[in-house]
């Protein structure tokens, strides 16, 4: 089992940037691919961005590609969202979620293990 606490959050003006970190448990962290996923108030969770096992595979949701990048140090156990150029839309409650599988998928249904979410706001 994974526990995850995601940090990082907070307030900014829209073109700020914020970078989230994500601090797992377990001692199998380095083989679990990873995500981030948002929810903005009375809106479906959303896929934002995942990570392989490895780092060496990521995915991007075109809202946030050439904006947001996601890395992970798997000796530190963390997963980062380093978020550029953001945007009022970009305001939303940001969940960390690991998945029991090296690969990564933009299906929140796929990932086993969920954070407790950290909230980004985002001024005009």
């Amino acid at each position: 089992q994974v526990q995850l606490v995601e940090s990082g959050g907070g307030l900014v003006q829209a073109g700020g940037s914020l970078r989230l970190s994500c601090a797992a448990s377990g001692t199998t962290f380095s083989t679990y691919a990873m995500g981030w996923f948002r929810q903005a108030p009375g809106k479906e969770r959303e896929f934002v961005a995942a990570i392989s096992w490895n780092g060496g595979s990521t995915n991007y949701a075109d809202s946030v590609k050439g904006r947001f990048t996601i890395s992970r140090d798997n000796a530190k156990k963390l997963v980062y969202l380093q978020m550029n150029n953001l945007k009022p839309e970009d305001t939303a409650v940001y969940y960390c979620a690991s998945r029991y599988s090296a690969f990564t998928s933009n299906h929140a249904q796929d990932y086993g293990n969920w954070g407790q979410g950290t909230q980004v706001t985002v001024s005009s």
